[in-house]
């Protein structure tokens, strides 16, 4: 990627001759072309002089000098400033930059803008706007170009947009992907635009409004909260407590210390508040989450600074677990399987496949839309005699897994690795690292707003409504659920921790409980007749009371229930009621009650069902002395 270079001339006679010699070796020009390099050079012997002048000065040349200024440009005698560059359309220097010494610098841009995805038109726009300019001012080469340049010509754009009060934002998106480029050519310049980030607030600044005391209490804590979460978890902590610290000082001028706070004064009172919170912008009902984390981080701190002997710590606990409104628990929203398979036919013919693709294979893995993001060029592994696994890389839980894989996902990964650009690797946006990510497109990481943009595209092609890409892993979990997964298995797979996470789609669709069901409805069909007429028929190869289930004889059949049902607070009843009587004509009945319940005790007793055989103990004991009572009577 060398660039030639050519010697300054030392007098205006060298340059117009090398400036003749350039013409001729285009095969361009004429006496306007020579005549207007002539006086050029009358008045500007030596040319960066021209650049001092004010700018409309030097836009004010006529166009008979505009060749041989490109020439000046392109052979680094002249820098005339980024100023001049934007107002010029340099169209044609592009052009005559083929023959220059920028011509080589040129073409290597243009390849690598070509190998990392753009199109033609995208190619010579970024030339022309950002890579010949930035050449011509800087009179460096092209792998020499850094992040600084990058920022003076920005500052230049900017200034451009306050002289003529207008938005360049092509200039922008040019410069933003122009970076990528020379990222990838090895110029020693960031991946992604270095943006000015304020410094963080200090966590004092987050109570406006709160009394001072109080108000340095609460930032002592999010400051020890700070040293093991992260700065966004201790910003939403410090959220909350600005509510109640407003609260205390709004209810109880005089509170200076949480010591003196008082359940009865302060913490209920606050319960109410918060049970009536409504959005400041909308004017709706907050929330019930919102309003669970509002009293959870004023518990979690009033405990956090009684463990620690704080001297403004309260002398007993104040908010408890009771207080927290609890959250609902709806179902994971899966696609049922025809609108999973209308929108994985819209991502199979999207023309976006690199996107595409990505989601078809969260569909398949059940990956976390920040963890496919995030996951690495080298993340499947063949491991001998157990197949291919997919590396899911540290995400929600900070935890790595490992997800087994089919050869239809292998293929589709794949197929992704011929659809990403190639490049240098990238830095880590939380490690810092230098990473070789699998979803990347012109030279940069994909994002998770383009995934979402790609599914809310195909969703809309589908004619499935609204899907999220969280959906895409609930209909993945459903499927393996659906398809008699072990509980275990779900947890590894998903990157759960806790068996509780995973349990939520066990609640979808339990096979055991649709067994149990199925044969309860059935052996009910048989002795009471139909009771929904589209059932499932199964049959009970075994005698009912060797069935899995909770049984009880009834006086004209018997009763099946599921174990998940519980047993039936009528079971039974009337045998133990005092006023049911019965005599010698019922022996038969009663003998045979007492058998099956006998029957249906021991077999609890073999199955772990202590209170279930307790009950059939009692009918026993009440059944023996009705028996007795019957035969003596």
């Amino acid at each position: 990627m060398a660039m030639l270079q050519m010697a300054a001339p030392s007098a205006p006679v060298d340059l117009y001759e090398a400036y003749l010699e350039w013409l001729a070796r285009r095969g361009v020009g004429n006496p306007t072309f020579r005549s207007g390099a002539r006086s050029f050079l009358a008045r500007f012997p030596h040319p960066q002089r021209w650049a001092e002048e004010p700018l409309k000065e030097r836009l004010s040349l006529g166009t008979q000098t505009r060749p041989f200024l490109n020439f000046l440009m392109l052979h680094s005698h002249l820098h005339p400033g980024y100023d001049y560059l934007l107002e010029r359309r340099l169209h044609s220097v592009l052009r005559d930059g083929e023959v220059s010494p920028l011509g080589r610098d040129l073409a290597a841009f243009l390849g690598a803008a070509e190998r990392l995805g753009y199109s033609e038109r995208a190619r010579l726009g970024m030339a022309s706007q950002v890579a010949v300019r930035l050449l011509i001012e800087s009179g460096r080469r092209l792998c020499d170009l850094g992040d600084e340049d990058a920022q003076v010509f920005e500052i230049a754009i900017t200034e451009r947009e306050r002289r003529n009060g207008r938005n360049y934002k092509h200039y922008r998106v040019a410069l933003f992907a122009s970076r990528a480029v020379l990222y990838h050519l090895g110029a020693p310049m960031s991946e992604v635009p270095q943006r000015s980030v304020p410094a963080p607030w200090s966590w004092h600044q987050h109570f406006g409004g709160v009394n001072e005391a109080l108000a340095r209490s609460m930032a002592a804590y999010l400051e020890r909260m700070a040293a093991t979460l992260t700065r966004s978890t201790v910003a939403g902590a410090a959220s909350d407590l600005a509510h109640f610290g407003r609260f205390l000082t709004a209810t109880d001028p005089a509170l200076e210390t949480f010591a003196d706070l008082e359940r009865r004064r302060h913490i209920e009172p606050y319960l109410s508040a918060v049970a009536k919170a409504v959005n400041e912008r909308t004017g709706e009902p907050v929330a019930i989450s919102t309003r669970r984390c509002r009293i959870q981080v004023v518990g979690r701190m009033l405990e956090a600074m009684a463990e620690w002997g704080w001297e403004d710590a309260p002398d007993r606990r104040l908010v408890f677990d009771r207080d927290s409104p609890r959250l609902p628990r709806p179902l994971p929203r899966y696609l049922p399987p025809d609108e999973d398979r209308r929108l994985a036919d819209a991502l199979e013919a999207s023309p976006n496949r690199l996107c595409a693709d990505a989601l078809l294979l969260a569909r398949a893995t059940g990956v976390r839309i920040g963890e496919l993001c995030d996951l690495e060029l080298d993340c499947v592994h063949e491991v001998p005699g157990q197949g291919a696994w997919l590396k899911v890389p540290l995400g929600k839980l900070a935890t790595e897994r490992m997800v087994p894989l089919d050869d239809e996902t292998v293929s589709l990964i794949d197929r992704i690795v011929e659809h990403r650009s190639p490049g240098r690797p990238l830095r880590h946006p939380r490690t810092g690292r230098l990473v070789e990510f699998l979803l990347t497109h012109h030279g940069r990481r994909v994002t998770s707003g383009t995934l979402r943009d790609e599914l809310k595209r195909a969703a809309e092609a589908a004619g499935v409504g609204s899907v999220v890409p969280h959906q895409l892993r609930h209909t993945f979990a459903t499927a393996l659920v659906n398809s008699g997964c072990s509980l275990q298995s779900l947890m590894a797979m998903l990157g759960h921790v806790s068996a509780e996470m995973s349990l939520r789609y066990g609640r979808l669709f339990d096979a055991t409980v649709r067994a149990d069901y199925e044969k309860a409805l059935t052996l009910a069909k048989e002795h009471l007749g139909p009771v929904l007429p589209e059932a499932t028929p199964v049959t009970l190869d075994t005698d009912w009371r060797h069935a899995p289930l909770i049984k009880a004889r009834l006086a004209g059949g018997y009763c099946v229930r599921a174990l998940a049902q519980g047993t039936c607070a009528y079971t039974n009843i009337c045998e133990h009621c005092p006023n049911y009587r019965t005599d010698a004509t019922f022996l038969p009945t009663l003998l045979t009650q007492r058998t099956d319940a006998k029957s249906l005790m021991d077999d609890a007793h073999a199955r772990g069902w202590g209170e279930e055989a307790a009950r059939h103990r009692r009918l026993v004991d009440r059944l023996d002395r009705l028996i007795s009572g019957a035969h003596s009577a």
